[in-house]
């Protein structure tokens, strides 16, 4: 009498269930020991309850018509151009801005910005690494204020 290789299917349909469930149960496992149960920023919740200032506040900016345009120097530091609605250059600015590192290990520099000639604007560091920077900045200029991000890339 042979005996048939089926009679062995209900086992391998069992061990193949018994290895998605060990599957699972690791990576619940991992995911669950590794959140560190807040999204970053954390300001989400609040920043919902307070949208329609959000909003007045980004057209506000908008009705302001300025253009910020951003790069980085052969040394690495960040440097800006910022100009008006009609073009001209927006000179005396106080700007304050942080640069981070959108991808690999995390990365924030505090960078001061100077004018160097009007409506142009150089920081006063380095960025420590080459690749994608993003800068949040935040220009003052004649009472007026303007957030912003810019993503430069250094050589």
């Amino acid at each position: 009498m042979q005996t048939s290789a089926w009679r062995f299917y209900p086992w391998y349909v069992a061990g193949g269930m018994a290895v998605v469930v060990a599957v699972n149960i690791f990576m619940a496992t991992t995911a669950l020991r590794t959140f560190p149960g807040q999204a970053p920023g954390g300001e989400g919740f609040d920043l919902s309850n307070r949208y329609n200032a959000v909003i007045d506040r980004v057209h506000d900016q908008a009705a302001l018509g300025w253009t910020i345009t951003a790069a980085s120097d052969q040394r690495g530091h960040p440097v800006l151009s910022m100009s008006g609605a009609d073009h001209t250059p927006l000179a005396h600015a106080r700007i304050v801005a942080t640069a981070d590192r959108p991808v690999g290990d995390a990365q924030t520099t505090s960078v001061a910005f100077h004018e160097t000639t009007p409506g142009h604007y150089a920081g006063d560091v380095s960025l420590p690494a080459q690749g994608q920077w993003e800068l949040l900045l935040t220009a003052s200029v004649n009472g007026h204020d303007v957030t912003a991000t810019r993503r430069i890339v250094v050589k």
